[in-house]
């Protein structure tokens, strides 16, 4: 594979979906495909911080984008549809032949645990996991993250709507947290934490738990 980042159209039964590929620049072990949300795309400062991190330490990064942001539509499909093409982009995301982490920020994060098991993954990346609807607790998804059957990092800021750190149940996953993040990994200035620094928490957990997968 080119060390220069690239950009592979595949088709799904969703429709058409988008990998934008960094390349490692050392010997490439791993594949993280990250997807994004359902109310932004690749270029939330999460994925960009990763993309622009791990190469250097023998991880591909495949920022996917599913077909609803391909086509330029403004709102996310249902579940079903985002699993969908996901599935589809799969075979494209294994080609290189290395394990695959699957992972995504919020409802991508859901993506990733729902179809982990079936599709094969390394692991699992939980960026931002929508623990629950901001103001309902009840309403809890942490059946998907609790079910994912292989090694899960979830990465959450500490002021998530969707779910704080302490909200989270105990399971057999793993938790780092980005002090006073929001859904987004946005730091309040009074936080006294800049966003470079807040990203370097992110970056660094998601590094070392990578490593640590061997």
């Amino acid at each position: 594979m080119s060390r220069q980042p690239r950009t592979q159209n595949v088709t799904t039964d969703a429709g058409e979906a988008r990998v934008t590929w960094v390349p490692a620049t050392t010997a490439p072990r791993l594949v993280l495909a990250v997807s994004h949300g359902a109310g932004g795309g690749i270029e939330a400062r999460d994925l960009k911080a990763l993309a622009a991190a791990l190469p250097a330490h023998g991880v591909s990064v495949a920022l996917v984008e599913q077909p609803w942001r391909v086509a330029g539509k403004k709102v996310a499909p249902a579940p079903k549809t985002l699993d969908t093409g996901w599935r589809g982009l799969w075979p494209a995301l294994a080609a290189p032949g290395l394990p695959v982490v699957a992972g995504g920020r919020s409802a991508g994060a859901r993506v990733a645990c729902r179809t982990a098991a079936e599709l094969g993954a390394a692991a699992v990346l939980a960026l931002s996991f929508p623990l629950h609807p901001p103001g309902k607790p009840e309403k809890s998804r942490a059946e998907e993250l609790l079910g994912t059957g292989v090694p899960t990092l979830v990465v959450q800021g500490g002021n998530d709507p969707f779910g704080r750190p302490e909200e989270f149940p105990p399971g057999a996953y793993e938790l780092a947290e980005v002090p006073y993040g929001d859904h987004g990994f946005a730091v309040p200035k009074k936080s006294g934490l800049t966003e470079a620094q807040a990203m370097d928490v992110l970056t660094g957990a998601v590094t070392g738990w990578l490593t640590s997968l061997g």
